[in-house]
């Protein structure tokens, strides 16, 4: 396979960035050089280039005007030139795009052999990606990296956003790093926007230390103790980054001036950095910060630095038991919040999108509102002066930051790859099978692996009806090896989507309308506050789904809370600790049916699978026909008792062995348990 990478801003070049050399020089750059390496090192990937800006300006390097860099083997860097020489921040990269459509249009043109995917970092990459998919039908992955609607106290570019929606909407995928992004971030965008989105963690590429303590040479001015702990932030001079947040605590608060020092690497202080207005005003409120007679000889900002000097630098603050610090107002990933982890470098991080996620999986570290001054200080001490929980911390960052591999990131993209190569109108099927996913296709890989044979031979309308979100559901599908189905009904029968004509997954828009048309989320949030309802995570908040914790009997009193309130809801209980609010017309029930007529699926051709209680509405739908449905043997919540009979299936086996069972019974699965295989519960 031959993948194509397009990124048009910053300083793109390897093996060596200048990384903050100038604003747009920034982590994005690792993912894609990260990303791109982990490809070619694949045996089913045979080619790998990358397409950036040609530009000429000696002061940044005089690569930037080389038109064809090899990097290895089987990776290039194509650098595309228009009439414009000179470097563009991404401002004013805006009025370029179409002279570089038109030239990345003839590059392809005129090569020999043309990409097989597209992949475009940010939305002007998204540009020249979806016209070549127009001109030559190349399919088209896309990664934002940075949202501008989730962007703290930003201006708002309308051009920017439509182009980001275009983006969002029009690729074949997107692929996205943290559940932040993918769903509250992307939601902003329209609930249709995140048809196509898939959750792929990515990997960590470590930096090398420098040799003979060169990262401390950098400190040697201006740090009289430097062996005491040190609060290291590594971030770009842009307002979101919050460093002067920072600095303002660490000026103010005596106790942390006692204990630690404070290093701040925020770009490279050069002409070009300079030059950018935004740069230059938070540079100017660092300084005016820190550089104070009471602050001297226990803050440095020092004005350059190499990768080599980064890496050191984790290594210095690791060793002298300090801490690693990123209190941005929104961090789309956070790829530093991995370096430190690597180093074995705990973190105080802020709560706002991807950093949370990693902390939460990683547990290196705490997370922070990041404007709440005595929260920052109260972590940065509480990891300072707690030596257990610092060792903690750093032991369980190094122990786990291996989950975020480049590896297993182009592993999951290639699979992503191959179905939209392969994506095209949905067939015809003599069955439609609706299955939860956790506890009925997952919990054994054997049965898993079966099941998989089967729906790959027999090809039916494979279709997931599950309580995840639709990049959740994804991600948990490819986890256990199991097909990407052509139907998703997710968040609890609240979400449809479907294949267009050209096989691209879809928000189905008729049954968002009439969910909407009964459904007065504000009413029913509110009358959920005055109950006292036990919240779940943000990121578990969907148009159509309000979810929280509680039991059987929470949900019951819950349910009369509603109707006294007058708020139009229904309550759907299960795992006995989980409650999910949703529309009167929403339902997995509701929405698997809605998803059999709009396919022209006959309901007796229709079978639902499931284990728990957010189920049950789907099974009580086909219980007295024309569907039918499977019950697993591992299933819970009382549904036996509940359902009673009609035109179910009690399995006896569990998981997926369960649902085969049940498709062997009802004729529509000949022989997919064999060869017998243990199923053994994973």
């Amino acid at each position: 396979m031959y993948i194509c990478h397009i990124a048009l801003g910053g300083c793109l070049t390897a093996p060596t960035v200048n990384y903050g050399v100038t604003e747009d020089t920034g982590g994005h750059i690792a993912y894609i050089l990260g990303a791109a390496r982990a490809q070619a090192a694949r045996g089913d990937v045979d080619t790998v280039q990358i397409v950036t800006r040609a530009f000429d300006e000696p002061s940044l390097g005089a690569v930037h005007g080389q038109t064809d860099q090899q990097v290895s083997r089987s990776l290039s860097i194509r650098r595309l030139w228009t009439a414009q020489r000179g470097y563009l921040s991404k401002e004013n990269l805006a009025a370029e795009i179409p002279a570089l459509v038109e030239a990345f249009l003839a590059d392809l043109a005129q090569a020999t052999r043309r990409p097989d995917v597209i992949h475009a970092h940010f939305s002007d990459a998204a540009q020249l990606a979806l016209a070549a998919r127009e001109r030559f039908g190349i399919p088209v992955i896309y990664t934002p990296h940075s949202l501008a609607l989730s962007k703290s106290g930003a201006t708002v570019d309308a051009a920017r956003i439509e182009a980001e929606r275009r983006a969002l909407i029009e690729a074949d995928a997107v692929v996205l790093s943290s559940r932040d992004e993918a769903e509250v971030q992307v939601a902003a965008y329209g609930a249709d926007a995140q048809a196509r989105v898939h959750r792929v963690s990515p990997g960590v590429s470590l930096r090398r230390p420098a040799q003979n303590g060169a990262g401390r040479a950098l400190l040697a001015r201006s740090l009289c103790e430097p062996d005491r702990p040190m609060l290291l932030a590594v971030a770009r001079p842009v307002a979101r980054k919050n460093l002067a947040r920072l600095a303002q605590v660490y000026a103010d608060s005596p106790d942390l001036q006692a204990r630690a020092n404070l290093v701040i690497l925020a770009g490279q202080h050069g002409d070009a950095l300079q030059a950018n207005p935004e740069a230059r005003a938070e540079l100017g409120k660092l300084r005016d910060i820190l550089e104070t007679p009471n602050l001297r000889g226990k803050v440095a900002l020092p004005p350059q630095h190499t990768q080599a000097d980064v890496a050191a630098l984790y290594e210095a603050a690791r060793q002298t038991g300090g801490v690693f610090v990123n209190l941005a107002l929104h961090e789309p990933f956070g790829l530093t919040m991995l370096e430190a982890a690597a180093h074995g470098l705990p973190v105080v991080a802020t709560h706002e999108g991807g950093p949370a996620d990693i902390v939460a999986d990683l547990g290196h570290g705490i997370c922070v509102p990041p404007s709440d001054a005595q929260a920052i200080k109260a972590a940065l001490l509480k990891l300072l002066d707690d030596r257990a929980l610092w060792v903690e911390a750093s032991a369980a960052g190094q122990a786990h930051v291996g989950r975020y591999d480049w590896s297993k990131w182009a592993e999951e993209v290639q699979l992503i790859c191959e179905d939209i190569r392969n994506a095209g109108p949905l067939a015809a099927a003599p069955v439609m099978l609706a299955s939860d996913i956790d506890n009925t296709l997952t919990g054994c890989v054997p049965s898993a692996a079966l099941f998989n044979t089967w729906v790959a031979r027999d090809r039916p309308v494979f279709a997931v009806a599950t309580g995840r979100s639709l990049p959740e559901a994804r991600r948990i599908l490819r986890e256990w090896n199991l097909p990407m189905p052509r139907v998703f009904i997710t968040s609890v029968g609240t979400e449809v989507y479907l294949p267009d004509a050209q096989g691209r997954l879809c928000l189905d828009a008729r049954f968002a309308r009439k969910l909407d048309a009964g459904w007065a989320r504000d009413r029913v949030e509110r009358a959920l506050e005055d109950f006292g309802f036990n919240w779940q995570a943000r990121v578990e908040q969907r148009r159509w789904k309000l979810s929280g914790f509680g039991d059987m009997r929470t949900a019951r009193r819950l349910e009369r809370h509603l109707a006294r309130c007058g708020a139009a809801a229904q309550i759907v209980a299960s795992h006995n600790r989980l409650i999910d609010v949703l529309p009167m017309a929403a339902g997995k029930g509701a929405a698997v049916c809605a998803a059999a007529r709009r396919l022209g699926m006959p309901m007796d051709r229709v079978v639902v699978a499931g284990d728990s209680g957010n189920d049950f509405d789907m099974l009580q739908a086909v219980k007295h026909g024309p569907g039918r449905g499977i019950l697993v043997g591992n299933a819970m919540d009382g549904l036996r008792e509940r359902l009673g009979g009609g035109r179910l299936y009690y399995a006896r086996a569990s998981h997926a062995a369960g649902v085969l069972e049940g498709l062997e019974t009802f004729g529509l699965a000949p022989n997919a348990m064999e060869p017998p295989v243990k199923m053994v519960a994973q």
